[in-house]
């Protein structure tokens, strides 16, 4: 391996005629636009960056290939593949070009406070487009941008007539300061242009796997390889396939997809249940990729089946989703459900009755990994035949290894919008009973959830400024209903009585509707309904009633509970 030194002259020179090109492996941007600055003022005040590291490309690529973003459709022959640098490189190849499209990086000089003198800084300034006109507009103009005490930094890339034009608009044609402004442009492009970035280079005889290996071991960029990076490039190794390409096409073909989870780690998941091992970023680098590859049609069908499978039962999204456990082991199921309708009915029960259970017990509280392969093993076994009982089959289904919550459990269930899985499985429930809205009487939809806010039923204020209760006490899942932000804000901190009279009195129907809309969430109408008024030294009745209310909830939603543990519908 050969050390050698390069100018940013000579990086882009060979960016702009396409011989430097990226693997397909390689990952995208992910740089902030903070850390590009940062990278750019190094540049300017001519501090060391870090090496890059390439591999020499002879008559044929070892790797299929891209250009970095933003470079040009390549003119010449690839002769370089560069394995280690692309966030460094793109950085500087993009922000001397002005190509981003949401900010313009522009510099100035300032006191150093510590070392004195004056140094370079770099400002990526936000930019956006309305009715035509980006904004800021002062970015655009070099006598506004100026008087800011600014130069965009792209000048610094530009020939100097380029430079002097613009010196000539930013200070109105005034001779001494046009060669000024132009003399320190000058200066620091001379200075961006040579500055020195090194590279370490494998020779043309590298084997693709030697080359592959040293891409995973020697990143040292700020963003660290991922698993998932890791399989990109090992997959492409093996199979000569993009899994960015196929990532892509899995999240064209489930849309919905990116409101549960990050779509390649969930493939990744996926494949290792479906190769016998557990869902954890450590049984990636033990997949057999070529089989990963031949079987991806059908883990698309498996991941699409099992999203379809949870908005059916109104679970929406990952901010809404009890477990994210549960998706990889309905994705990798799809494969042994069977297709004769009765059957197919039956394995609905199941798998339904498998996912409520992982949802409202403490099943995945701990080692979810390892308990997720047990129970999909189970579950495998069961749709196959090779077992027909439940507890004997999977944990999940063991009453005595797996209980249902029980009255006590459920009251002490936290507030939903945190990641204990049972106040989130309470949640769950009472949005698939529908969830209508206390007001506007709207179902629970994906798209209408985005209006939806956590309500507590009892209001916070008058729980812990009234009732005197720990705040804790407070946030209960059972105390939660989604209900419209404009539902949230009428309501405010009234007491159950008071706004229930409100909706009451501006509903059609009256109470009964109201009634109706409360059972949509599995809340029970008369508890919530006789609580209040209180006046300020009602604490101990607020207290005693809303201890009565979350009793008469859990009892209320206790038998749902069960029978959607059991597969059924309520």
């Amino acid at each position: 391996m050969d050390a050698r030194n390069r100018s940013l002259d000579d990086w882009f020179a060979r960016i702009r005629t396409g011989q430097l090109r990226l693997p397909r492996f390689q990952r995208f941007e992910a740089w902030s636009h903070n850390e590009v600055a940062g990278l750019v003022e190094t540049v300017l005040r001519g501090l060391p960056s870090g090496a890059t590291l390439i591999l020499e490309v002879g008559d044929r690529e070892p790797f299929v290939s891209r250009p970095l973003e933003s470079a040009p459709v390549p003119r010449e022959r690839v002769t370089e593949h560069l394995l280690d640098g692309q966030q460094r490189l793109t950085a500087l190849w993009r922000s001397l070009h002005d190509n981003y499209p949401d900010r313009k990086y522009l510099l100035r000089f300032e006191e150093d406070e510590e070392h004195g003198g004056r140094v370079p800084v770099v400002l990526a300034q936000k930019r956006w487009t309305w009715r035509g006109t980006t904004y800021p507009v002062w970015c655009d103009n070099p006598a506004d941008t100026w008087d800011r005490g600014y130069i965009p930094l792209q000048l610094l890339n530009e020939d100097s007539s380029k430079a002097r034009a613009w010196a000539r608009q930013a200070c109105d044609d005034d001779a001494d300061m046009v060669w000024e402004i132009s003399d320190k442009i000058a200066k620091l492009s001379a200075s961006v242009k040579s500055y020195n970035v090194p590279f370490l280079s494998l020779p043309v005889t590298t084997p693709k796997d030697v080359a592959l290996d040293v891409f995973i071991k020697m990143n040292t960029s700020s963003v660290r390889l991922s698993a998932f990076d890791i399989v990109v490039a090992q997959l492409e190794e093996a199979m000569g396939q993009s899994l960015h390409d196929l990532v892509d096409d899995l999240r064209a073909q489930v849309p919905s997809l990116h409101r549960y989870a990050d779509a390649g780690n969930l493939a990744l998941d996926v494949a290792a249940l479906r190769s016998d091992r557990a869902a954890v970023q450590q049984s990636y680098q033990k997949l057999n990729l070529k089989e990963v590859g031949e079987q991806w049609d059908d883990m698309v069908a498996g991941i699409k089946w099992a999203i379809e499978f949870l908005e059916s039962e109104r679970v929406f999204d990952a901010q809404r989703l009890p477990s994210i456990v549960v998706l990889p082991v309905l994705a990798a199921i799809h494969q042994h459900l069977p297709q004769a309708l009765d059957a197919a009915g039956n394995a609905r029960q199941l798998i339904r009755a498998y996912m409520w259970r992982a949802f409202l017990t403490r099943r995945y509280d701990q080692a979810a990994g390892s308990r997720a392969l047990q129970d999909y093993r189970g579950l495998k076994m069961l749709l196959t035949g090779v077992r027909e009982s439940r507890p004997a089959a999977a944990p999940i289904f063991d009453e005595e290894v797996t209980p249902l919550p029980i009255t006590q459990d459920l009251v002490a269930a936290g507030w939903p919008k945190g990641r204990e899985i049972l106040a989130r499985g309470i949640l769950a429930v009472s949005l698939r009973a529908g969830a209508r809205d206390i007001a506007d009487d709207q179902t629970v939809t994906a798209a209408h959830l985005q209006s939806r806010e956590y309500h507590h039923l009892f209001p916070d204020a008058l729980l812990t400024k009234i009732g005197n209760l720990e705040p804790s006490k407070s946030m209960r899942a059972l105390n939660c209903a989604l209900i419209t932000w404009s539902t949230n804000r009428t309501i405010s901190s009234k007491p159950p009585l008071e706004y229930l009279q409100d909706r009451t009195s501006k509903a059609e129907l009256g109470e009964t509707e109201i009634q109706s809309r409360l059972a949509s969430h599995v809340i029970p109408y008369n508890d919530l309904a006789v609580a209040g008024p209180y006046s300020e030294y009602d604490g101990d009745q607020v207290a005693k009633d809303y201890e009565r209310f979350l009793i008469a909830r859990a009892e209320l939603m206790f038998p749902v509970i069960q029978i959607l543990c059991a597969g059924g519908q309520p």
